[in-house]
């Protein structure tokens, strides 16, 4: 039996279902936002681990760190370039770690294991080779960068306090390296200042006061390398866990002007070695737990109003490198596109995931490069939802998750439904909210069922068989694997009368453009 009748079966047995069909409206708030993105909104890193790097008696980064990823691969190149373009974060746990091979810095060696390091592993070096051969792939692929940058240098362990790390950043080996940068020509969006040293930190830490401080030192370097505003790379911080004390203390030290983006870290799913991982994510009221962090950071944003609002700066799920049967599987679609659709809810700009390639979390597998089920889900997010955010309600079944946004190719919406229920698919209705002030009177009205007259696209997507722990996505009953030549398949929409109802099916996740919905905070 050849590849397609295999998959024209499995297509069948997984229509062939129990599931029953509930109908749900859904009410779209098209006058106004209430939210807005940056328009690269889907971010990826590349991190620094080492191959020796193990967790949960796995050691699954192979050769996808930084130092020593294969740069040429084909699969690499187009999954990259299908973005047009992608943002990508450099760091990681081991950014305060590394040093740049450039101005005094002779010695330029590798991370070697060593267990009284940080994260079990001693100081690496980028040379700046390998800081070219990085740049000639960006530039080849159209990559907006976000560098992630040691904020550690200069620093000592406190004698007093464990974990915490004293004394004034120092600078010079940062600006040694941006000099380079500048000279070669290559393009910086964003330098992020440390990872993950916030509060009581990851390994590390450093206290707010200090490093609201040297971020203004870091700012200050920044105005002074690019003296024009218009191409002055954005400063970043700081790039780790929401501790609303601390983030507070952090601001008002830099002081306005200095922090351009408020960044942090999700991994709200815990240890990847969580058994129980498979049901949380299919549970609304979990998932809706994390809520609670994107409104601390936004009422911290609303406070100091950096000039480029919140991002998530790293998110891969589950820590230590995510979970082998959940994260590269269909099923981690509902948790990803769950936050990236509840990120831009609460006006962040930017999520980055942990990784674009390397270890179980991977938009890319780690040997191949061959795409995982959520990197089709990002690239649509990428290829549809717009910068503007919409309000949505829904109040007929928790386990369908929807968010809107303006349509990125004007006119119109598109919006995503997540369908979190393994029984239940649901036929969608769409109702336009209004809110109107006539002669200082204000009255909601909910405009009756939307019915277009353009046909809809739809993006189905849905796992082989109904497994969503397996890695074989379909979009609207196409497998989605790269051609011969490791192209990204072509991702084109179902023309779809809209007279009718969007159709969810049970554990699938839908996007939907509508070109004629009437929503004025689109126009």
């Amino acid at each position: 039996m050849d590849l397609k009748c295999i998959f024209s079966l499995a297509i069948l047995v997984s229509q062939i279902s129990l599931s029953s069909t509930q109908n749900v409206n859904v009410v779209i708030q098209g006058a106004t936002s209430i939210g807005e993105t940056d328009d690269n909104f889907v971010c990826a890193t590349l991190d620094w681990w080492p191959t020796e790097k193990c967790n949960y008696n796995q050691c699954p980064w192979g050769k996808a760190g930084l130092l020593n990823l294969d740069l040429k691969k084909k699969g690499l190149i187009n999954a990259i370039k299908a973005f047009n373009p992608l943002r990508i974060k450099v760091g990681g746990s081991l950014q305060d770690q590394v040093v740049y091979g450039v101005g005094g810095v002779k010695n330029c060696p590798n991370f070697m294991k060593n267990e009284d390091s940080l994260f079990g592993f001693s100081q690496g070096c980028l040379p700046m080779e390998r800081w070219d051969e990085l740049n000639k792939i960006f530039n080849q692929t159209g990559v907006k960068v976000t560098f992630g940058l040691n904020a550690l240098l200069g620093r000592n362990r406190s004698q007093i306090e464990k974990g915490l790390w004293v004394g004034d950043w120092k600078s010079q080996n940062a600006r040694d390296f941006m000099k380079y940068t500048i000279s070669k020509g290559y393009k910086v969006d964003s330098y992020e200042f440390g990872n993950q040293l916030s509060g009581a930190g990851m390994g590390a830490s450093v206290e707010a006061e200090q490093y609201g401080k040297d971020i203004v030192v870091l700012k200050n370097l920044v105005k002074e390398l690019h003296p024009d505003p218009k191409t002055q790379p954005k400063v970043l911080g700081p790039s780790g866990y929401y501790d609303e004390k601390w983030f507070n203390s952090f601001l008002e030290v830099s002081g306005h002007d200095v922090v351009d983006g408020v960044i942090h870290h999700i991994y709200n799913l815990g240890p990847g070695d969580d058994p129980n991982m498979i049901t949380k994510i299919q549970d609304p009221s979990y998932l809706n737990q994390v809520a609670q962090t994107y409104k601390g950071v936004l009422n911290i944003v609303n406070k100091f109003k950096p000039q480029s609002g919140a991002w998530v700066s790293e998110s891969g799920g589950a820590l230590h490198g995510g979970a082998k049967d959940l994260s590269p599987t269909f099923a981690d679609g509902f948790l990803y596109l769950d936050q990236l659709g509840m990120a831009s809810s609460y006006n962040h700009k930017v999520f980055c995931r942990q990784t674009l390639i390397g270890r179980n979390y991977a938009l890319l597998n780690t040997t191949t490069s061959i795409p995982n089920p959520d990197y089709y889900g990002a690239l649509l997010w990428h290829r549809l939802m717009g910068s503007t955010v919409l309000a949505v309600t829904q109040e007929s079944n928790p386990n369908l998750r929807v968010y809107a946004h303006c349509a990125r190719k004007k006119p119109g919406i598109s919006i995503i439904f997540i369908n979190l229920s393994k029984d239940s698919s649901f036929n969608v209705t769409l109702s336009n909210y209004e809110h109107q002030s006539r002669n200082s009177r204000s009255t909601d009205v909910t405009k009756p069922e939307f019915r277009g007259s353009k046909d809809r696209e739809e993006y189905h997507l849905a796992a082989l068989a109904g497994n969503i722990q397996g890695q074989i996505v379909f979009l609207n009953d196409v497998p989605m694997v790269p051609t011969e030549t490791f192209d990204i398949p072509t991702m084109e929409p179902k023309l779809v009368n809209a007279s009718t109802p969007i159709s969810i099916a049970a554990h699938s996740i839908v996007y939907v453009t509508i070109r004629d919905f009437q929503a004025p905070a689109c126009a």
